[in-house]
């Protein structure tokens, strides 16, 4: 099972061209600062704007560097069940560990086309799958008793949750009969998910601030609640600031400042507002990071 924070990691550019030897440093960071796993190539690593070809290279980067230390989740997901079996295929000879899938965007299926491209995706593949379920973005949802279907198959093993219901776990393990990983995809909620039986998150805020977040979530899986609440409520002014702005502009910005990479964002994501650029370096120097 994959447990802890995860770090949804960002896709560094400069001057429009992938930025190897930034991921590079980046993973390298990330794993020296204690993180539990990795996802390239999701959200908030701009899936969306990447080639083919950098999509690929990004997973290969990342699994390269982080050379067995930690899982490598790797971003898989389309609205075409092909490609999302044509990236599953890549990432397992990557060496990757498992792979991510949202569905459904703008092709909008019922829950039976959802689980019907899911088992697709498992029957014509062979990595673990974490299922990725964010209606705010994909407009459709998994509902419940779908996701506890798809749990059913064999190497569907976990689930990536911005649904924002936080009833959801709850009701999901009392379907779901079998080692299963629950995982928070919202970092200001993550606490309450983890308290209602979740195992951690893929989070956003790892990129900025990794051994806090991963201390967060190891608090959580100890059962120490009240010491995480503190340490969320902490975390609270940057959760809040890196999504002040289209993501993940906020998230580059804060990057930058560490000198990770540069704060460069392909289109339609916009540069930051100078306003926002430093309510995210106000709440970072809060928290001692710059």
């Amino acid at each position: 099972m994959f447990r802890g924070a995860i770090t949804a990691l960002a896709t560094p550019f400069i001057n429009g061209q992938l930025d190897e030897d930034a991921l590079r440093r980046i993973v390298r960071w990330q794993i020296d600062e204690g993180i539990n796993g990795l996802v390239p190539v999701g959200t908030t690593g701009e899936s969306p704007t990447l080639s083919e070809a950098e999509h690929k290279r990004v997973i290969e980067i990342t699994v390269e560097e982080t050379n067995k230390r930690v899982p490598v989740i790797a971003g898989a997901g389309s609205n075409n069940p092909v490609e999302a079996v044509e990236y599953s295929d890549h990432a397992l000879k990557s060496g990757a560990d498992a792979t991510l899938h949202v569905a459904g965007y703008y092709n909008r299926p019922n829950q039976a086309g959802l689980y019907e491209h899911y088992r697709f995706v498992h029957d014509n593949s062979e990595l673990p799958i974490v299922v990725y379920n964010i209606p705010p973005r994909a407009i459709v949802g998994l509902e419940v008793e779908t996701l506890a279907k798809l749990a059913e198959l064999p190497r569907i093993l976990g689930v990536k949750d911005a649904t924002g219901d936080l009833t959801r776990p709850i009701r999901e393990r009392a379907l779901i009969q079998k080692p299963f990983s629950f995982l928070s995809g919202d970092d200001l909620t993550s606490v309450a998910y983890n308290a209602g039986g979740g195992h951690g998150c893929i989070s956003v805020t790892s990129n900025i601030a990794p051994a806090k977040v991963a201390e967060l979530h190891k608090l959580c899986l100890a059962g120490e609640f009240i010491q995480a609440q503190a340490l969320q409520d902490q975390l609270f002014t940057l959760h809040d600031a890196l999504f002040c702005e289209p993501s993940p502009a906020g998230v580059k910005y804060g990057m930058s400042l560490l000198g990770l990479c540069t704060d460069e964002c392909r289109l339609p994501v916009m540069p930051l507002s100078d306003q926002s650029k430093q309510i995210i370096k106000q709440a970072m120097m809060g928290l001692q990071l710059i």
